[in-house]
């Protein structure tokens, strides 16, 4: 009997999954000159797109060229220069897979030390004790900025298209700027964007359907969104049960669900509030709360690394089982699974006492393992978390002065 793992899945656009696996985004942090996809990300698709995967979703590409998650982000508006991304959809798509593009704002997710804006819902800043000083300060936005980071939104969605990638997600989870705006704890507003969770999740929706506008009917628009923040007061399950209801009348394909931001990373098994410790699937028991009232199919992202815990999330009723780590160190892991074998070795959480240092050193790690496989090395799962933090530190330091070249010699905005 073939595992469901490996039946195909039929989305509402058409588009037809070839299993039911998924490379889950994670940042890559890995632009080129231009904040452009090169033939790093190139090399490092080609060997996720021949290991088995039905669906592999891009690290986040940002919106606008003034507001980045990193001085090495790819930036794809209507300035950007199409064939990079060609090239990019011709690789990620070269093993027979689905290839999405995860579109994103950062809000005020953005480091101190970057350049151009720092915006959200309200001028409430990123809370993380005595590393908050990492991020800046943001002022709240306007009306026109929501309404211009909507179009944003859109065109980059419509060029994605273009480039030859076969759907967006839009990215309204980890707290960055959509997840901002759903957040009671974030977004302080009185006006139509703020209060009531419908006012919340405006700025979601519209961004849900300028970008439905902007593509064909047969191109996949997903939606990440947060099954909760993670944090006593913060969006939580009953919200993101409301919030699906209200995308599926909106043409949305599929909802991946994670968790937690910055301030509680759920998202790598840390939560502020210490309500997820599981090792594997660390959002499951949310998960199979939603999937009972879901009108839309669920993808479940976060811990999974072993093909008997895939196969629990699907028996929940779950239709996508993401991983991001699990695929960073072992590449051909679904084609393994179809051989009924395991993953040689899987990467230790960091277990250090500050969660958000924890977080930082592990989510540097996992790159540190993506940028060997774009070097056409193998993954070294046991490189230690300290080791990777200074390495992306550094590399950091290069790429934001990089960037900050082009912003102010290619875009002529001034950096300060």
């Amino acid at each position: 009997m073939i595992s469901e793992l490996f039946s195909p899945l039929a989305l509402r656009s058409g588009q037809v999954l070839g299993n039911r696996i998924a490379k889950a985004a994670m940042e890559e942090n890995m632009a080129g000159a231009g904040q452009l996809p090169d033939e790093q990300l190139f090399t490092l698709y080609r060997r996720w797109a021949a290991g088995g995967t039905g669906l592999l979703i891009t690290g986040n590409v940002m919106v606008h060229a003034e507001a980045l998650t990193g001085p090495a982000g790819v930036v794809l508006d209507e300035r950007a220069p199409l064939e990079p991304f060609v090239e990019w959809a011709r690789a990620g798509k070269s093993g027979g897979g689905a290839l999405w593009m995860q579109i994103n704002h950062p809000g005020r997710q953005v480091t101190s030390d970057m350049p151009g804006v720092v915006w959200g819902p309200s001028d409430v800043g990123v809370s993380l004790g005595r590393h908050s000083g990492r991020f800046g300060s943001p002022t709240a936005m306007t009306a026109r900025q929501i309404a211009d980071t909507v179009t944003r939104f859109a065109v980059t969605a419509h060029r994605a298209e273009e480039a030859g990638f076969d759907g967006v997600e839009i990215h309204a989870a980890h707290g960055y700027l959509l997840s901002q705006f759903l957040s009671p704890l974030v977004n302080k507003r009185t006006d139509q964007w703020g209060g009531s969770l419908e006012n919340r999740a405006r700025m979601l929706l519209d961004v849900v359907r300028a970008v439905r506008a902007a593509v064909s009917p047969s191109f996949a628009v997903a939606v990440k969104l947060n099954s909760a923040d993670f944090q006593r007061g913060g969006f939580d399950a009953d919200d993101a049960r409301q919030v699906i209801g209200m995308l599926e009348p909106l043409g949305v394909d599929l909802v991946e669900l994670s968790g937690g931001s910055y301030e509680s990373p759920a998202m790598t098994g840390r939560p502020a509030d210490d309500r997820t410790q599981a090792r594997e699937a660390y959002f499951l028991d949310l998960a199979e709360d939603l999937v009972r009232t879901s009108p839309l199919p669920l993808m479940l992202t976060g811990g999974i690394t072993r093909r008997a815990t895939a196969e629990r999330v699907l028996d929940s009723g779950v239709a996508v089982v993401g991983m991001g780590t699990a695929l960073a160190v072992t590449p051909d892991l679904p084609d393994r699974w179809r051989e009924h074998r395991e993953a040689d070795r899987a990467m230790e959480p960091v277990t250090w006492s500050d969660k958000a240092l924890a977080s930082a050193a592990g989510m540097a790690r996992v790159r540190y393992q993506m940028r060997r496989l774009a070097r056409g090395a193998a993954p070294r799962p046991g490189t230690h978390p300290a080791f990777a933090l200074i390495s992306e530190l550094r590399r950091q330091r290069v790429a934001l002065r990089g960037y900050r070249a082009w912003l102010a010699e290619e875009r002529g905005i001034p950096v300060g």
